[in-house]
């Protein structure tokens, strides 16, 4: 029989919290300075609503983390009901997390304020930069993701004391005029383009199968503080705002009661009605543009400042919905402070949030490998992205992770375009999650639960219809994205029946060799652990056990974080090729050799400690382990693993380390060299 064992519910919500947060909580950064856009001053009314929104669905997800506590989601409830509509759920989720990585590392950029023509090459970087860390498996980018979120939290703390006379002038501004002079359908569709505040909350319900258990009380206490952090300091912040002298075009955003989406477009018009009559049907429509010096040239000096206006009024537009909250930091405290210190504080914030943003785009590409992976275990895209490399990442699913967003980028870098993009992505995926759970019968939801489930789930439905009609380049994207998700399904699963393959996990030789071996162990016998891979070592290993007439113990730990757990479930044996050759190869030198054998697959987030823990339990009185093959910077990222291991190795075990590439030889009688503790 084979040993398997998954330790990974060591996830605390004080851990999970703060990675929620960094996920959840940066979508104020963006959002405040949209909803002013939109809205002007009705626009706190809008973040109250979106507010109540958000407690709403912040309590579904409590009932939906306690209802899959091995990792929920809209993979996981919609694959309940139909596989179809799982990946129709989760094809949505990844146009959220391919635009979320998107505009995160945009608006990184712009909080740290750094030139525009620099943004673009820095985003690309920072993107490759971090496919590369999590490529090596990096435990370091979550304890980033746990700092920035603690300072980010510290800063904003800070910025709500600093806020204070501007957020109760701020009450005073609030204008409800604008609901009698705009027609309900336009509001309600202004209310649809800011509901991309919610991306991030189904971030935890990918964490339950981490989770420490009772998930359902863990949940709770994850979700509720970092959902009211958010929906209060958005009020705070989003009311700030409204008393801000900032000025846009001799305006301040305290005296601006008309939406500088509609001032921008009568900005727009200025310039198109001076434009020369053969040139005005190109610029039909209320897209914005650009002119090149070449175009300017032919025109008139009174097109030239119309258009002058226009550019500058777009850039101080920009200014505050690029960067809302370093535009708040600063005019608070200098107000508080002085100006000298208005600039530190606002640079300090910037920089605090910028940060933050990267770490929501590492998350958000992680996300996708766990998406991708999820679909290929369950052969709804190429087996391909299953296959892990050392450090346990799907480097497949990695690498598209990190390609997808890049080439959004590389199209276009507007926040507010991007942000169309990628809001019917977030609600949809939020509305199958919900409605999935209302329809499953199975779910342990109480009568009146499932009555609220379907009235959210319909809410959140009819802002998704909304969003896919009014929205179309949004739908456009999402559309385009599930049809291919959908065509590439429906031809694997052609070529499956043209073939007769089945559709159930590969089941390979070592795999039924693995599952047919016979544990004896006798506990007068020495036994040895083997935590290392290749043939060399396998062979080395069998023949020190043969000779010693020991029990052979290996050991396989497949190291997972938070975003690679698969949803529905830890990583299994069955889908892990390269635990099956490792294990199977010892398997079969130890039943030629005639020496007991076991073999024990591990998914945990710690590897050190489960070759410890297994070496001790087991009684085993030598471990051999392979020297490190990876580079200095690898290992001094991730953590030397042999290192780790011999630092804590108890008295009286013998620790062997060997490289991977030396050959067998037939050892002379007794044990050879290691390191005796």
């Amino acid at each position: 029989m084979l040993v398997t064992e998954s330790r990974p519910r060591n996830l605390r919500w004080v851990h999970a919290g703060p990675l929620l947060y960094g996920d959840w909580g940066t979508s104020r950064l963006y959002v405040l300075g949209l909803a002013f856009l939109y809205t002007a001053h009705a626009s706190v009314v809008y973040l109250a609503a979106i507010g109540l929104l958000m407690l709403a669905v912040s309590w579904a997800y409590t009932h939906i983390c306690r209802c899959f506590p091995d990792g929920g989601g809209v993979y996981t409830a919609a694959r309940q009901l139909s596989p179809t509509l799982s990946v129709i759920g989760s094809t949505l989720l990844l146009s959220g997390y391919i635009m979320t990585a998107a505009i995160s590392v945009i608006e990184a950029f712009h909080y740290f304020h750094v030139p525009d023509s620099w943004v673009l090459p820095l985003a690309v970087a920072s993107i490759v930069l971090i496919g590369g860390v999590n490529y090596l498996g990096a435990k370091s980018a979550g304890k980033f993701a746990l700092i920035i979120a603690l300072v980010a939290l510290g800063v904003s703390a800070m910025m709500a004391v600093l806020a204070i006379p501007y957020f109760i002038e701020g009450i005073s501004t609030i204008e409800f005029e604008y609901f009698e002079i705009t027609p309900p359908t336009d509001a309600w569709v202004n209310f649809t383009k800011i509901c991309l505040a919610l991306a991030g909350v189904e971030a935890v319900a990918n964490m339950t199968g981490l989770m420490k258990e009772p998930v359902g009380k863990e949940a709770k206490k994850t979700i509720w503080p970092v959902s009211i952090e958010v929906v209060g300091l958005n009020m705070i912040f989003g009311l700030a705002l409204t008393a801000l002298t900032f000025s846009v075009i001799g305006t301040s955003l305290h005296d601006m009661h008309v939406p500088d989406e509609i001032r921008l477009m009568e900005s727009r018009q200025g310039v198109v009605e001076t434009f020369p009559e053969s040139w005005q049907p190109d610029f039909e429509g209320g897209g914005h543009f650009e002119l090149s010096q070449e175009q300017l040239s032919t025109l008139s000096p009174e097109t030239n400042h119309a258009y002058e206006h226009y550019e500058t009024h777009k850039e101080q537009v920009e200014q505050y919905t690029n960067a809302s909250m370093r535009v708040i930091a600063e005019e608070t405290a200098s107000n508080a402070l002085g100006a000298e210190l208005g600039r530190i504080f606002g640079a300090l914030a910037g920089i605090t949030f910028g940060l933050l943003l990267l770490s929501a785009t590492n998350t958000a590409v992680m996300a996708m490998v766990s998406v991708f992976f999820a679909m290929a275990a369950d052969n709804e895209l190429p087996k391909a992205f299953t296959k892990l490399n050392y450090s346990g990442v799907p480097w497949v699913g990695l690498i598209a992770s990190v390609i997808i967003p890049i080439l959004v980028i590389m199209v276009e870098q507007n926040v507010t375009v991007l942000a169309s993009l990628y809001v019917l992505g977030v609600t949809g995926a939020i509305t199958v999650t919900v409605l999935s759970s209302a329809i499953n019968k199975e779910l342990d939801l109480g009568p009146v639960t499932r009555v609220l489930f379907w009235g959210l789930g319909l809410f959140l439905l009819s802002i998704s219809l909304t969003i896919a009609i009014t929205q179309p380049v949004s739908t456009a994207f999402s559309g385009t994205l599930v049809a291919l998700a959908l065509g590439v399904r429906t031809v694997r699963n052609k070529a499956v029946i043209d073939t007769g393959e089945a559709l159930e996990a590969p089941e390979s030789g070592w795999l039924k060799l693995l599952h047919g071996v016979e544990i004896k162990i006798d506990p007068d016998k020495p036994k040895i652990m083997l935590a290392a891979r290749g043939r060399y070592q396998s062979e080395y290993a069998v023949d020190l056990a043969k000779r010693r007439e020991a029990t052979l113990f290996a050991i396989f730990v497949r190291p997972i974080r938070v975003m690679d757990l698969r949803p529905g479930q830890a990583p299994r044996i069955e889908t892990d090729e390269a635990a099956q050759e490792a294990l199977g190869t010892t398997a079969m030198l130890a039943r030629e050799a005639g020496v007991n054998f076991v073999p024990i697959y591990v998914t945990s987030q710690d590897i050190p400690d489960e070759i410890l823990d297994h070496t001790v339990t087991y009684g085993c009185d030598t471990l051999i382990m392979g020297k490190s093959r990876r580079s200095l910077f690898s290992r001094k990222l991730e953590g030397d693993v042999v290192s780790d291991v011999s630092h804590d190795l108890p008295d009286g075990i013998t620790m062997i380390t060997r490289a991977a590439d030396t050959p067998h030889a037939m050892m002379p009688p007794g044990m050879g060299t290691g390191i005796t503790k």
